[in-house]
């Protein structure tokens, strides 16, 4: 058991051996990044921090949302006891123990507790049933946070008595935000290193991180702190081209500081994943789908799944590549096999329901299927022949035997 603040001083005390996403954590809600969906001004979750007056809540969301930090800057922000136990290595004694010190110090000074469950789905019903008679009388407020979906992992008693709070993955732009702030930051980040990073290995750390904040900031620090300055690689051997050339415009001339030149190469030793050259709103976008459907329509199934890894391993938007599949099933299947465009309708709302990375599994199904399918252009092709027609003749009237005899446009005529 934690009292969190106490920890607080404890993390300050070893401030230098900690990990960078430790260091930089927020410390109030202006310099928390991401989660506007419960955090903005005006937000429910945020005026009832900001007013004191926070319920139970269940954090749930991926690693690396800040569900930790969250609940360390309430600890900086409320007037309660903020204690903190994790839901892998605390007992029942415990929990009863933490109980009951809630209770008397509420009686006895007022004050209330905030007890933070970090991984609370570990707790088995026994322990999770402990807390509901002090959570309904008011004895204790409780955070909890997991990982897991609170609705399955999470006793449906607790569940009722308290907020869920879903966390979101950080986006990508959220992302390159926390790596330019931990660039700057002196006292708790990178900013003593003379760190220049280019935009494209930027792009590609914050892509690869997958919204996970610690991820992202952990791959960012042991980039910096292996790899060699612009000066150690000349005195190593490099040539004064490669001094002037590998960190352009940062202490020009001459490079009196050295100069730590963060590239895409760094990006994915640091990542421990390839960059995939493919600019989303460029000719890399349009060939690649371009390549893929061509593949399919040759029935190449080799072909296709290779084009379709490629677009996904460089994180094109899977909704297009579904979009596309469907659009394809109607055009070029057609009448030859018309389960195809149920087929891929169906893995259009499957990869909505599912989400990266499982999404790419029934787009890998639905790609074998079209690939196999019989071909058919009938309907497309007679579809284009008759647009033809339109644009280029004069517009027939309706036949006779083919109008509306039942409703006239004009009775009285």
């Amino acid at each position: 058991m934690h009292d969190l603040f106490e920890e607080k001083q404890d993390v300050e005390a070893a401030n230098s051996a900690a990990p960078l996403a430790t260091r930089i954590r927020p410390r109030s809600l202006e310099e928390f990044v991401g989660q506007e969906h419960i955090l903005a001004p005006g937000k429910l979750l945020r005026r009832a921090i900001e007013a004191d007056r926070l319920p139970s809540v269940i954090f749930s969301g991926p690693p690396g949302t800040g569900k930790t930090t969250l609940a360390r800057v309430i600890a900086e922000m409320t007037h309660a006891k903020f204690i903190r136990i994790s839901g892998v290595e605390s007992n029942v004694a415990e929990m009863r123990r933490v109980i009951a010190a809630a209770a008397n110090r509420l009686h006895t000074s007022g004050q209330k507790t905030i007890l933070f469950i970090d991984e609370i789905h570990h707790f088995n019903k026994a322990q999770q049933d402990i807390l509901l008679p002090d959570v309904e009388a008011g004895n204790l407020r409780l955070i909890g946070a997991t990982t897991y979906n609170p609705f399955f992992y999470v006793n449906s008693a607790l569940v009722s008595r308290s907020q869920v709070f879903r966390l979101e993955p950080l986006s990508v732009e959220q992302l390159e935000e926390l790596i330019d702030r931990a660039l700057v930051d002196k006292e708790r980040g990178l900013g003593n290193y003379n760190v220049k990073i280019d935009k494209d290995a930027r792009r590609h750390l914050a892509k690869l991180s997958d919204g996970d904040a610690r991820k992202c900031l952990n791959a960012l620090e042991i980039g910096v702190l292996t790899t060699p300055t612009v000066a150690d690689r000349v005195e190593a051997g490099g040539s004064k081209l490669e001094k002037h050339s590998g960190a352009a415009g940062v202490n020009a001339p001459g490079y009196n500081e050295p100069v730590i030149h963060f590239t895409l190469a760094v990006t994915e030793e640091s990542i421990q994943q390839k960059a995939v050259v493919y600019d989303r709103a460029g000719d890399a976008h349009y060939d690649t789908i371009s390549a893929f459907i061509k593949s399919m329509r040759a029935s190449d199934e080799k072909g296709a799944m290779y084009w379709l890894a490629k677009m996904l391993h460089a994180g094109e938007d899977f909704r297009f590549i579904a979009r596309r599949i469907v659009i394809f099933a109607s055009e070029d299947i057609g009448l030859a096999d018309p389960e195809a465009l149920q087929l891929a309708i169906a893995t259009q709302q499957a990869v909505e329901f599912v989400g990266m990375p499982e999404a790419r599994i029934p787009l890998a199904h639905a790609t074998a299927y079209m690939c196999g399918a019989r071909k058919s252009r009938e309907a497309y092709d007679a579809l284009n022949a008759a647009t033809e027609k339109i644009e280029m003749e004069q517009t027939k009237r309706v036949p006779e035997h083919l109008k509306n005899k039942h409703f006239p446009l004009n009775p009285e005529s």
